[in-house]
């Protein structure tokens, strides 16, 4: 089995924890985990404790899993994320709702945002709710008849300058950020006493059936609509 299937690598940070984990896929535990408490930093790039906290963690995560970390997660937990909620309807013209209907209208939505806020970076598409023929629904099934078609749609980002500092430091470990999570949004969802690693596993594997996976175009990943929608960036 390769080991880049085998492990994935976490890095959370908060104004006053940074923590970073390997995470063991097929038993579902932490190999390595390290927090440290820190007072709260403006700017990343001027501070050296999040490069002296990868320094001591990188190359024992790396000896432990007999691999390099090229790709991490990282969990932001952070004042700064941009929460915005819309609500979009329009008429049905095929009678019937079906996962090519759904990817459609979710992509517009997500172009939508993209083209009036181009400094954000997506972190999570949530359906909050369907509106089918003027009826509330919290999810729907394939091929569900319908005229009218609503959605109430959430999006989390951040700003591509909060990110550009974190990008940079990790690029001197030649490690790329693949996917950024909202901290506070996992947390809220599981209200669970597990670790925050294990927490974003499971909404990375679809847990909430109700959030939009994006993921870059060309990365394989298989999409199935009883969990969630799958689009491309």
């Amino acid at each position: 089995m390769n080991k880049d299937l085998e492990f994935e690598t976490y890095l959370n940070i908060s104004p006053e924890k940074f923590g970073i984990y390997l995470f063991d896929i097929k038993n579902k535990k932490n190999l390595y985990k390290e927090e440290l408490i820190i007072y709260k930093i403006a700017n990343f790039s001027e501070n050296n404790i999040l490069k002296k906290f990868l320094d001591d963690n990188i190359f024992k995560i790396e000896k432990l899993s007999g691999n390099f970390i090229e790709n991490i997660t990282l969990i932001i937990e952070n004042e700064n994320i941009f929460n915005l909620q819309i609500g979009i309807k329009k008429k049905n013209y095929n009678n019937f709702i079906n996962k090519e209907y759904l990817k459609n209208y979710l992509t517009e939505a997500k172009d939508l945002f993209k083209e009036n806020y181009q400094d954000e970076k997506i972190m999570h598409i949530i359906v909050n709710k369907y509106i089918i023929d003027g009826k509330n629904y919290q999810s729907i099934d394939n091929n569900l008849e319908c005229e009218q078609l609503g959605l109430e749609i959430q999006f989390k980002s951040i700003s591509n300058s909060f990110i550009y500092d974190l990008d940079k430091i990790l690029e001197n470990y030649q490690i790329k950020i693949i996917k950024y999570l909202d901290g506070n949004y996992i947390r809220n969802f599981f209200k669970e006493n597990i670790d925050v690693s294990e927490m974003a596993y499971k909404i990375l594997a679809g847990y909430n059936e109700n959030e939009v996976m994006v993921v870059p175009r060309n990365q394989k990943k298989q999409a199935f609509f009883e969990r969630f929608f799958q689009l491309f960036s």
